[in-house]
């Protein structure tokens, strides 16, 4: 089974306001990049759609060790998603907030065996710092794409 390290993040001007998510995928000496937007959305949105993107990109079963700086979703994936999906997808609180999203990642979460690792942001992670710079720059200019550098 290959292993990738997929590194992501996610962000807003202003929160709900343009959005951007962005993630780097390090499967031995290959780099991927990916990176895009949404018009009006939230951080939290962001944060999600950068993890269901990097591991939807993966065509094969893997061993991926995912870095956020995210603990909304490490936490959500790893913790609260079991109780969620008992509840009928209600929280304490009423409805779970981004359903749709947590749906994804729990299905291509399922496709995976997934680590999950939370980093502290704008530290010293270089990787997320990239994810950082990418996705404010989708999120300001309402870009989406990839390169393999």
């Amino acid at each position: 089974m290959k292993k990738v390290k997929l590194i992501t993040d996610g962000g807003c001007i202003g929160n709900p306001g343009p959005g951007g998510w962005a993630c780097v995928l390090r499967c031995g000496d290959t780099t991927k990049e990916m990176w895009g937007c949404e018009p009006n959305t939230t951080n939290n949105r962001m944060e999600l759609t950068a993890a269901v993107r990097g591991l939807g990109s993966l065509k094969e079963r893997c061993e991926v060790h995912i870095t956020t700086d995210s603990n909304y979703v490490k936490d959500g994936i790893t913790q609260w998603i079991h109780k969620w999906k008992r509840n009928g997808w209600r929280s304490t609180t009423g409805p779970v907030k981004n359903q749709d999203l947590w749906q994804e990642l729990d299905a291509e979460v399922a496709r995976h065996d997934t680590h999950w690792v939370w980093t502290k942001g704008h530290a010293n992670h270089g990787d997320n710092n990239r994810c950082d710079e990418l996705a404010n720059a989708a999120a300001r200019g309402q870009l989406t794409g990839e390169n393999r550098p």
